[in-house]
């Protein structure tokens, strides 16, 4: 299939750093070329990949400090889509709503993955207005508040099976990851780590946003010690910090959508212990790849269980249900669904 991916501007494809979705679009394309399949990704220049790479901005926006619209480019982007969609049988978009109203204004079929949570008030009447834009969410759970969505399918997340990989290292510390923020509570998890009488390794990344949050709130509690701030860690990092770590904590106060993460530590042989939001429950066996947990008190209490996991046995589940390869075979069924229904003529050879 001749099929175009779209990630965001934002971050180039994969990320330097910290960056769930264009992490997500970089397994894809990349698992999407290996299945033989054409592919370009239109993406920041400074991406790198496989498929044939449509550079719309020369790197990714987050980085270019010479940039005071940002918008502009992602403008030129949508437009540059448009004109050339007739070159594709499926045009995957990973730009939550911005193309919906030049997308259905043309013949090429494409679907949307909806990266973020739709429990937003506000976005709900954007949606209203385009009934019939093809969705595919990430988790079931994510989908609940936006039921006039036209969801064709649920997609988990994957990761290359030889990414991150559990490494001969003793697990003595719990370990946290991804953005210090209000709703991923590292509050919790510093508090949690405290009661259990264990060492924290905070890998985390500060937007600017929540900055205050972070002096006012997260700083005071760590020490340095017990408590531990290592920063933005990328994915050569993660398979020691993550293989280190006794489990991972996932102390969330919010609707997440899917969390990359927890299948990162899955990658690992990592147990997770994580409280029961969003799509918690759909990708965490409790018992086997951790447990999930309602407060802080079942949290210590998970600790002094992680002996009954097994690193062996969370890896495996992790190849069974979480590989870039599961993913991409998912979409591909969904595109061939897509294309035929638009192009019934079409016959789809790979």
């Amino acid at each position: 299939m001749r099929i175009a991916q779209i990630a965001p501007l934002t971050e180039s494809v994969p990320p330097r750093t910290y960056g769930g979705t264009e992490r997500v679009v970089s397994y894809l394309t990349e698992e999407l070329v290996a299945m033989g399949h054409d592919v370009t990704l239109f993406a920041s220049g400074d991406s790198i990949t496989d498929a044939k790479l449509e550079a719309i901005w020369p790197q990714a926006l987050r980085f270019d400090s010479t940039l005071r619209d940002a918008m502009a480019p992602s403008m030129l982007m949508l437009e540059k889509i448009y004109q050339h969609a007739h070159e594709f049988d499926i045009l995957h978009c990973h730009l939550d709503y911005w193309p919906f109203s030049l997308l259905s204004r043309q013949p090429t079929p494409y679907l949307t993955t909806l990266h973020g949570r739709l429990d937003l008030p506000e976005i709900a009447p954007v949606f209203d207005c385009f009934p019939d834009a093809p969705l595919v969410s990430i988790s079931d759970m994510q989908r609940r508040p936006l039921p006039q969505g036209n969801f064709v399918g649920t997609v988990y997340h994957g990761l290359p099976p030889d990414l991150l990989t559990p490494q001969p290292m003793q697990r003595d510390y719990l370990a946290f990851l991804g953005r210090i923020c209000p709703e991923k509570s590292p509050d919790r998890a510093i508090r949690i780590a405290r009661a259990a009488g264990m060492k924290l390794k905070i890998a985390a990344k500060i937007d600017r946003v929540d900055k205050l949050y972070f002096e006012e709130v997260i700083r005071p509690m760590i020490d340095g010690d017990q408590i531990e701030l290592i920063g933005e860690i990328g994915d050569a990092e993660k398979p020691a910090f993550l293989s280190g770590a006794k489990a991972l904590l996932l102390p969330i106060d919010w609707p997440e959508p899917f969390g990359l993460v927890m299948i990162e530590a899955m990658a690992c042989g990592t147990p997770v212990i994580a409280f029961p939001a969003g799509s918690v429950p759909e990708v965490i066996d409790h018992g086997v790849t951790g447990f999930i947990v309602h407060d802080e008190a079942e949290a210590v209490t998970a600790i002094s269980r992680l002996h009954e996991t097994s690193p062996t046995a969370i890896r495996r589940r992790f190849e069974q249900r979480f590989t870039a390869r599961r993913m991409a075979e998912d979409y591909v069924a969904l595109y061939r669904r897509l294309a035929v229904k638009s192009r019934p003529a079409l016959r789809l050879v790979t």
